[in-house]
């Protein structure tokens, strides 16, 4: 569904902020990116979406290449970023026909799966105010619906859980496995280890742009007998 192929991306000064990393993410995957402050998660995750251009290596979403054939790709995922920026002259419901509309989502197939996600995140009552009235939390909430209401292939994540309280995250979480099992793949980054370790099946963890691991949880685990994801990550870090 997604693969990363050899991606590097130097900003302006020199500064090489990925380095030829190459990433797998397939049908029923649910992918963790993680990594600390400025390792590279969000260069990566804009470039997969289309948002930063870039000129080393190659991403395709579904076999189609972000670089050639943008559009094609793009029709194929949803992006929510970590600070998501709606258009707050929108009510809740007119952003979410909005973002429908963009899509090609049929009135019968939106009017059920808007009634779904906003009845778990209990928006429906929010949904006739303006977006501007929205807390960061509500703002997030809408986000999140309008980015899986056409059930995209892939759902791209930048620190989902940030923002959400207890409740809305369970939410996501049963979103995001529901997803999965019709054949969507979730790739996203966080910094809330636990939760990496409980819900991926599949992770990288990425230090100074460079890859320091890729493959399935287990493996992960495995490196390091009885330890967490987050003592791995800080043996990682500390061998530098």
């Amino acid at each position: 569904m997604l693969r990363i192929i050899n991606f590097s991306k130097t900003y302006k000064g020199g500064k090489k902020a990925v380095d030829a990393i190459s990433l797998q993410v397939e049908a029923g995957d649910i992918f963790g990116f993680i990594g600390h402050n400025g390792a590279g998660k969000s260069t990566t995750i804009k470039a997969v979406v289309g948002v930063l251009d870039y000129e080393e290596g190659e991403i395709l979403i579904d076999g189609y290449s972000m670089k050639e054939e943008p559009l094609i790709c793009k029709q194929q995922l949803a992006y929510i970023p970590d600070n998501p920026d709606l258009y707050e002259h929108l009510t809740g419901i007119q952003y979410l026909n909005f973002m429908a509309d963009i899509f090609g989502v049929s009135a019968s197939s939106r009017e059920m799966g808007i009634k779904k996600y906003a009845d778990s995140f209990e928006m429906t009552p929010n949904l006739g105010d303006l977006v501007s009235s929205y807390s960061h939390g509500m703002k997030q909430k809408l986000a999140i619906i309008a980015a899986v209401v056409h059930e995209p292939k892939l759902l791209v994540l930048d620190e989902p859980f940030v923002g959400l309280d207890p409740k809305a995250a369970v939410v996501l979480k049963q979103i995001m496995k529901e997803l999965c099992q019709k054949g969507s793949a979730i790739f996203f980054s966080t910094h809330v280890l636990d939760v990496a370790q409980k819900l991926c099946n599949k992770v990288a963890m990425i230090n100074h742009g460079k890859l320091a691991f890729a493959g399935t949880m287990e493996d992960m685990l495995s490196e390091k007998t009885g330890g967490s994801l987050e003592d791995i990550f800080m043996d990682i870090l500390n061998q530098e």
